[in-house]
């Protein structure tokens, strides 16, 4: 399973960046986001968005960072301009193991750094968590999340033109 841990969720101003971490995450493949702020608005943006495009996603607010990082059982990631290199690293993750992909809103603790298995750098410039998250997805996947099925009741449909939605039931 691949999961995400949003932390330092500033409701007042990280509102639309953390759902659009929780839309990449959904959409490029995690199955579960953990975001260590409560936040109802955000927990009822994406469980409409999985009701009505489909999927497993699951997304808990208010998670206790510490207990989630201390009890984890698989592979910790996190995601930070000042970790290795993407390209050298993601080949070396165990596929066969739980993910837990750390993604900082604000600065992130040291102990950060100091409890995940790999400090990955998708960049070594400024740039957006969102970006990351989605390059980062996109090659440990190797680009599988593109041909995945969510079964949901609305499915876009590719088009050169216009916009094609199937609508199953509304």
């Amino acid at each position: 399973m691949i999961n995400i841990l949003r932390i330092g969720h500033r409701i007042s101003r990280d509102k639309r960046i953390t759902t659009h971490v929780a839309l990449v995450a959904r959409a490029f493949g995690a199955d579960k986001i953990f975001i260590d702020t409560p936040d109802k608005k955000i927990e009822e943006t994406i469980t409409s968005t999985v009701k009505r495009f489909g999927g497993n996603f699951k997304i808990i607010t208010g998670a206790d960072k510490k207990k989630i990082l201390h009890s984890w059982n698989g592979t910790i990631v996190h995601l930070t301009m000042y970790g290795e290199k993407l390209n050298k690293i993601v080949n070396k993750i165990d596929k066969n193991k739980d993910l837990l992909i750390i993604v900082g809103a604000e600065k992130v603790p040291p102990w950060i750094y100091e409890i995940s298995d790999y400090n990955i750098s998708v960049g070594n410039q400024p740039h957006s968590e969102v970006a990351a998250l989605a390059v980062f997805l996109d090659r440990y996947t190797d680009g599988k999340w593109v041909n995945k099925k969510f079964n949901g009741n609305l499915e876009i449909l590719p088009s050169n033109k216009g916009k094609k939605v199937l609508s199953k039931k509304y």
